[in-house]
This record gives C-alpha cells, structure tokens and sequence, in this order.
C-alpha cells in the first residue's frame, strides 16, 4: 500500500486575512477577485493599510493537504519556507494538521511568502501575494520516496509563476508515473491561466497531468471562450478527468463523454470564500483515493468546500471527517 493519499505541491504561504470595502479595494488599485503578485514594498504598504487582520497558515496546495488529513486522509506537502517566524509558524500549523512536510527551509532571505487577503462584505477575497521564498522551490526538493509512495501527486497553478518550480512539478511527475501513481493540479485562477495557457495545455495533452481542477472562469479562460458547454466538451477531450466548480450551483464532473452534476450544499452564512476550491479539491481527491464513486467524490468536494466559505481563512476549524460522517459520505 502506498504510504499516501495525497502529495500536494506549493507555494509555502502564511496568509493575513482582514475585512475591507470595495472602495479600498479601489483606492488601492487591487484586483477584486484574484490574486496579484507583488514585491516586498507593494507588501510592506499594503500591510501598513490594513485593519484587524488573523494570521492564517495558507498557500492553495497547503489548504488541499489540511483538507485531506481532515478528512482522515494520508497527506504531504512540498513547499519552502524561510528560517524566519513566518516559517516556523507555517511549518507548525501544518505538521499540527497532520501533514508530513520535511522540505528544509535554507535562511531568512527571500523571507516566507505572505499574502495580504483583504475579504470584502460579499465574501469575496482579494490576494497581494509576496512569493518570497517560494521562489526557490526547484527539482532537488522533490522527495522522490515521498511522490513515488503518494496515490495522487498534486500541484498548483501558481507554481508557474516562480521559475524553478516548473522543473520540480516536471521531475515530481516523471517520479509519480514512473511508479504507476496519477498527477492533479488546479488552474487556480483565471488571471494565471491567461499567464500560462498554452503551458497548462501541453501538461495536460501530453498526458503530464491526469485529473484538472478548475472553475467556470478558470476553464472558460483556458479556452478563450464564452460557451461553457464548448470549454466542457474541450477539457474532457485534452485531460483524463475534470472537476468544474461552479460556486452555489455546485460543480461538474466530467470523465469523456460522462457528466455527473453535483449540486451545492447549502449554508448559513457566506463569511469568507478563500480556500473553497482548494478545499473542493481536498474533498474529491479524499475520496477518489479511497476509490470512491465519483458522484460521492463531488459530494465531499461541495461539502467541504461549504463548511471553509462559513469561517475566515482557508484550513478547517472543525473535523471535516466528523462532518462528512454526519451526512453519510464516509
């Protein structure tokens, strides 16, 4: 039996969550919605500008590996961090959950990523990432006992952006099929995808990655389209399997020509939307490792991905393996 579930790779980040208005959003010139890359001094301003704020352990595959070990499942990460306190914070927070994460952090300069996440009153949040360290994730990071000994190896859109890490996705998917395992990863977001179109492509047409986790504006960006049937029938022809969130409609699966909708779970209150994908992704990848249906694959990924959008920040508060239990699903 392999010794994990699920290896996530990503950019190691501790986020800094507060609430503002669309009109500082504005003042500020920060993108609603998504995620801006910034320098250290664009992150040094913003953070002076911020009100009350929570330091919350982040980074979109660090979510998904939370969200797996919650789940009761077998997790890793891959990531790097800085010997600095946002490093000691970030390590702790997701060894705490369970995660087995070993990738050594080499001195304070660059210094751990932050992201500054300003949440606006409908939920939306908006992220000024500092990559920092992240950027020196490379191939020799790659653990390759750990990813040959992982059921499924995923990783994130964003990791296009620090150079050095697309050989270390490349080399960790060589490992994973090498040893008969399947590679995941999110596009993340559409503003990434518009980055690095034509590279997601080729990884999944070459058959590089496996399963693709996306949604509706991520999957309509990767194919330049407004048809959201066209972008569907697309996809399921480039990649072996595909998860389309599709925020309170729920999501949809698709595997060639089979469609399996999902609907949403309902909620009491929209607190805070970030980590929904990421938690989605924990959801379904918990069960698709357990060989679950891929109807009950969904059914997790919308469940858990409710349960984080009701809390601020984007690791579980609670026992995602209770919940699910609660409704039947493990």
């Amino acid at each position: 039996m392999p010794k994990f579930d699920v290896l996530t790779i990503g950019n190691a980040i501790v986020d800094i969550l507060a609430r503002c208005d669309d009109q500082f959003l504005g003042d500020n010139a920060i993108i609603k919605g998504a995620m801006n890359l910034i320098n250290a001094e664009r992150a040094e301003l913003l953070y002076s500008k911020m009100g009350p704020a929570v330091e919350a352990s982040g980074g979109s595959a660090g979510n998904t590996a939370a969200g797996v070990a919650s789940l009761g499942g077998r997790a890793a990460y891959f990531g790097k961090v800085a010997n600095d306190q946002l490093g000691t914070i970030f390590q702790h927070d997701i060894r705490a959950q369970g995660v087995h994460y070993e990738t050594k952090p080499d001195g304070v300069h660059p210094p751990t990523a932050r992201s500054m996440i300003f949440v606006t009153p409908d939920g939306e949040r908006s992220m000024n990432t500092y990559l920092g360290a992240c950027v020196e994730l490379g191939p020799e990071h790659v653990e390759e006992d750990v990813v040959a000994e992982s059921k499924v190896t995923y990783f994130e859109g964003y990791l296009w952006d620090p150079p050095r890490a697309k050989d270390a996705i490349r080399e960790a998917a060589r490992i994973a099929h090498a040893h008969g395992r399947e590679v995941s990863m999110t596009l993340s977001d559409p503003f990434c995808v518009g980055r690095y179109r034509e590279e997601f492509l080729e990884l999944m047409k070459s058959g590089t990655v496996d399963i693709v986790f996306a949604n509706k504006q991520e999957l309509l960006s990767l194919y330049e389209t407004d048809d959201f049937e066209l972008a569907l029938g697309k996809i399921a022809h480039d990649c072996k399997l595909a998860a389309i969130t599709l925020s309170e409609e729920g999501a949809v699966l698709v595997r060639g020509k089979e469609r399996i909708a999902i609907p949403a779970y309902a909620i009491e209150e929209l607190v805070d939307t970030t980590g929904a994908g990421d938690l989605f992704a924990a959801g379904f990848l918990y069960g698709y490792t357990a060989d679950r249906s891929l109807e009950d694959c969904g059914k997790l990924g919308c469940l858990v991905a409710a349960i984080v959008i009701q809390q601020i920040g984007p690791r579980p508060m609670v026992s995602l393996a209770q919940a699910a239990k609660e409704r039947g699903l493990i």
